[in-house]
């Protein structure tokens, strides 16, 4: 809950949250700072700026996780077009990268600094939790340039591969929707366990030796970047209708799917990242050249994927049919008052909450709910909230970088 309220002649504007750069994108090690995302959000579902002010300095002062946003560093070295991709994924130099791409911005634009280095970072989308991939499309859909810069730096900080380049073509029975695709899988998982399961606990418990020792201190991270650089068969199998299908189809029945798999677990940290990811996902895609379009849907495909096998059990084939049967059609009237009010419930509980994924699965939630004519289940996957998940005892031991 909010502990006070915006300081009395304090006319700070949201483009002025997201344009400060006082903080580093990430604190106690790798936990991202995520107030941007949450300003936007916020400004998004009509939150007076007043209250935005509030909850960004309360986030500012004490974060959900027990502990403070931590200042700016400064650039350790020079980042150029020569050797950018050298510290690709190895967590330095932050502010590096965000000089570079603020000088890189000035002379060729924001539509064209996307367009030239975005195609190359895509593969890395999943990295630090997918807040990377938050922290740019967020920041193209309200439009800041420094936030922009940031997210394009993080992508590149970041960096955890999906490695596109493993991809195959999938059966031939799986040319339909990525409610088909995703429900064939989880027939495979329900064959194989335990001892699919079980094979992946034994690798993410292994050391990845081209993973950032700092992801070990976070368990699901590492378990992420793990599972992504063994890679599964399943999770490299393209299907046809990434190919075959406009992307706007496909990103509209990924919002559906991966919401529809939000509600099987409603509350589930890593099941929410998906919902928020694929709304930055989808803002970043409209921004790259048209040939580039379906290679992020494709690597979101992929990315998700390794997200669930990580994870070490997935959706059970029943309950992902029944969830999905349920809200295949069911559809409400944007215009009944009804449900005006059961959204501005959601806003106002959303503003109360310190954890501010719960702001943005509002806002998203209530985004697609419009965009698709009022889909039920947009709105019925709003209401359910997330919590701040326990720091594992990794964190015990201090940063290592």
């Amino acid at each position: 809950m909010l502990a006070v309220d915006g300081a009395p002649g304090d006319s700070r504007s949201v483009e002025d949250l997201l344009d400060d750069s006082t903080y580093h994108i990430e604190f106690n090690g790798h936990l991202t700072n995520h107030i941007k995302h949450a300003v936007v959000a916020l400004a998004g579902l009509g939150v007076a700026p007043d209250r935005i002010r509030a909850y960004h300095d309360n986030y500012i002062a004490l974060t959900p996780y027990g502990c403070r946003v931590e200042p700016a560093r400064q650039p350790q070295r020079v980042i150029d077009e020569d050797n950018w991709l050298e510290l690709l994924c190895k967590r330095t130099d932050f502010a590096a990268y965000c000089a570079f791409f603020d000088r890189q911005e000035r002379e060729l634009g924001m539509a064209g600094l996307v367009r030239r280095y975005v195609p190359r970072l895509l593969a890395g989308w999943a990295g630090a939790l997918q807040h990377a991939t938050i922290h740019l499309g967020w920041a193209l859909d309200a439009g800041n340039r420094r936030m922009a810069i940031e997210g394009i730096a993080y992508l590149a900080f970041a960096y955890v591969d999906c490695h596109p380049e493993r991809a195959a073509t999938a059966p031939a029975s799986d040319a339909g929707r990525p409610q088909d695709s995703l429900l064939r899988i989880a027939r495979h998982w329900e064959e194989n366990q335990p001892g699919l399961g079980a094979r992946i606990e034994e690798l993410v418990a292994g050391r990845g030796p081209d993973i950032h020792p700092e992801l070990m201190r976070s368990g699901l991270q590492y378990r992420i970047a793990r599972m992504l650089g063994e890679g599964h068969p399943l999770m490299y199998e393209t299907p046809a209708w990434i190919a075959d299908q406009d992307p706007d189809t496909s990103w509209n029945q990924l919002a559906h799917l991966v919401t529809v798999l939000y509600l099987t677990e409603p509350g589930d940290f890593l099941l929410l990242h998906l919902i928020t990811a694929l709304h930055a996902m989808r803002h970043i895609a409209d921004a790259l050249p048209a040939e580039e379009r379906r290679r992020a849907v494709a690597c979101y495909w992929t990315g998700i994927l390794g997200v669930l096998f990580s994870r070490g059990h997935f959706v059970a084939p029943a309950k992902l049919t029944a969830i999905d049967g349920l809200f295949a059609t069911a559809t409400d009237d944007v215009d009944d008052p009804r449900w005006s009010r059961e959204w501005e419930w959601h806003i106002a509980r959303a503003v109360e909450e310190e954890e501010e994924h719960n702001a943005k699965l509002v806002y998203v939630m209530r985004e697609l709910w419009r965009g698709s004519g009022g889909r039920s289940v947009f709105r019925v996957a709003a209401s359910q909230f997330t919590t701040t998940p326990e720091l594992p005892p990794t964190f015990d031991h201090p940063p290592t970088d």
